[in-house]
């Protein structure tokens, strides 16, 4: 392939699923073996803490990226922006949800949805795509995507050097020292295959870059192409996770402050911007949304479930409990677009409300 070699990163599941194991690893052999790419592999993205080697590495990386892991993709954007690995977002065909009742030939071609957020600071002229590896169990499907994505874009060189140790890789597949870590693979460096396609040598991927010491996480992702700085979570929540910058920006200070397993300040933000990556519902760890979404409208009241709001104060009471402080209800930090309802003007959502309190259910 002409060019710039793309870099590729692999993003470990966590735990040691063996399916999972053996389709990283395949995924990154036959990057090797095909020079498609570069390619590494580092834990769990969203477990790495901001000093853990995989993530410094990340952060020396220049030119456009592709990650691979175990969340959403705009989990996975999100969780790069957080600690310093910036871009503007690829557009993976492995992340286009098909409308099998749309025909592609009468439909007109669609203009980009404009973003409502703050979005992100200092963001440089690259492309970072990001693809979830639960999309399809089938290597040759990640093979595929980029070797097409290596044809239609060109990563400006990794300057050889090195950094704490760990290896910086150049388009010719030379790296500096790999330290304790052990070092990266390329495909330069890989046995040449025989007549019959298979390596002449036992092939191996790369070794994991920062894989020592890692533990699980839990904490708050924002997603600042949808966050309007509206406050409500730096309000609702009561634990001292969130904070502001210089620029008076909404920020996740102290991430390991949050409660394991509890979403509230999701479930509260009214735009959606709060993403909990391992959280089980899609809508909280990332997933995309229609339309619906933008309304948050919540039609479990019509059977009797409790809104997202309850949920989110029935969680928060639970969590001060066991930190033995007191329960405090909704008489703490309520959005304001509900406790301050007089003092707005309506909108298309109240009119929905109304009518669907009108119908008789």
């Amino acid at each position: 392939m002409a060019g710039r070699k793309l870099t590729v990163v692999i993003s470990q599941a966590p735990g040691k699923n063996p399916v999972k194991r053996r389709l990283e690893e395949e995924i990154a052999t036959r990057l090797m073996l095909s020079g498609a790419a570069e390619v590494s592999v580092v834990p769990h993205l969203y477990d790495l803490t901001a000093d853990n080697t995989g993530m410094l590495w990340l952060k020396s990386l220049r030119g456009n990226l592709v990650v691979l892991g175990w969340l959403y993709p705009r989990a996975i954007r999100w969780v790069l922006d957080r600690s310093g690995v910036k871009g503007k977002e690829g557009q993976s065909r492995l992340n286009v949800v098909e409308d099998e009742n749309a025909d592609d030939e009468d439909r007109p071609p669609e203009e980009p949805a404009e973003s409502r957020g703050i979005g992100s600071i200092d963001v440089p002229n690259r492309l970072i795509y990001a693809i979830d590896l639960r999309n399809d169990g089938n290597p040759d499907t990640y093979i595929q995507e980029i070797e097409r994505l290596s044809e239609v874009t060109s990563a400006p060189l990794v300057q050889l050097g090195s950094l704490g140790g760990l290896p910086i890789l150049s388009s010719n597949g030379s790296n500096g020292s790999a330290g304790t870590n052990g070092s990266a693979k390329t495909a330069e460096s890989a046995p040449a295959p025989e007549a019959n396609g298979t390596p002449s040598l036992p092939i191996v991927p790369p070794a994991v870059i920062g894989g020592d010491d890692i533990r699980r996480r839990w904490y708050p992702v924002i997603d600042y192409s949808r966050c309007t700085n509206c406050m409500e979570c730096i309000d609702f929540c009561l634990f001292g996770v969130y904070g502001v910058d210089h620029s008076d920006r909404i920020l996740v200070e102290e991430q390991d402050n949050c409660k394991k397993g509890c979403p509230a300040c999701s479930r509260v933000c009214p735009v959606n911007a709060i993403i909990f990556p391992e959280h089980k519902t899609p809508g909280i760890a990332g997933a995309d949304g229609g339309p619906v979404e933008d309304f948050k409208i919540d039609l479990s009241k019509l059977f009797g479930a409790p809104s997202a709001l309850e949920m989110a104060v029935l969680e928060r009471d639970q969590e001060l409990v066991a930190d033995g402080r007191e329960a405090v209800g909704a008489a703490v930090g309520l959005p304001k677009r509900q406790t301050c309802q007089a003092e707005q003007p309506r909108d298309a959502l109240d009119d929905l409300m109304d009518g669907l309190d009108a119908l008789d259910l």
